[in-house]
């Protein structure tokens, strides 16, 4: 899944980048209130992290200006500021969670996968389309209730962008926007890899070519 980081601070946003990354996610960051915006306005993400203390533009607006487009990405808000005013501002501005530094990585980790949970309808912590099964927490894999395989990071964000959305075929430049973050290099046949890999270790069928369009896993039967 791809995120949007919006800090300012140059030592928390490279320590957050990292960790995203190690968690599999791909993670841009910008250090202001208006290139968030212009970031949003031309890059779909799946999730923004949002500082309220920023230059220019101050968070809320920017929180106010992604509502005011009727942007429904899940948003948590990530912040120094801890009074009672500037979070209910902030949750009642459209933001779906708000966390205060300073902040374990872990439970911000674990706050984005319930936003993402609650986003997508889903009442469990497992993504499944009924045959393959996908613990976001632990990144590991399973087919029809059988044994539980571990997923390489890069494996994790592939499956995971199908199981979001089963029965829709992705195609090779959707599939690589989800798994590579900017300045991140790309290799021609890295998608073809990744899915032999999962296929390898999940069984032929789990997931299905659509040839010349691109790549699914079967919808919720």
């Amino acid at each position: 899944m791809r995120v949007l980081l919006v800090e300012d601070d140059p030592m928390i946003g490279e320590a957050i980048q990292g960790a995203l990354k190690d968690a599999s996610y791909a993670a841009d960051w910008v250090k202001d209130g208006q290139a968030a915006l212009t970031t949003l306005g031309c890059q779909h993400y799946d999730l923004v992290l949002l500082d309220l203390g920023l230059p220019g533009k101050d968070g809320l607006e920017v929180l106010a200006s992604i509502r005011a487009k009727d942007n429904p990405v899940p948003l948590l808000i990530i912040t120094a500021r801890d009074d009672l005013d500037a979070r209910l501002r902030g949750l009642d501005g459209g933001a779906d969670d708000y966390v205060s530094k300073p902040f374990q990585m872990a439970e911000l980790l674990a706050r984005m996968r319930a936003v993402l949970r609650r986003k997508g309808g889903m009442a469990t912590p497992t993504l499944t389309n009924g045959v393959v099964s996908l613990d976001p927490a632990t990144k590991e894999a399973s087919v029809n209730g059988g044994s539980s395989v571990q997923l390489s990071n890069r494996e994790f964000s592939l499956l995971q962008a199908l199981l979001v959305r089963p029965g829709a075929i992705l195609s090779r430049s959707e599939l690589e926007d989800r798994i590579y973050g900017w300045g991140e290099e790309v290799e021609s046949n890295a998608v073809e890899f990744l899915i032999h890999a999962l296929r390898r270790k999940l069984g032929s069928e789990v997931i299905k070519n659509v040839r010349g369009v691109g790549w699914m896993v079967s919808k919720n039967v």
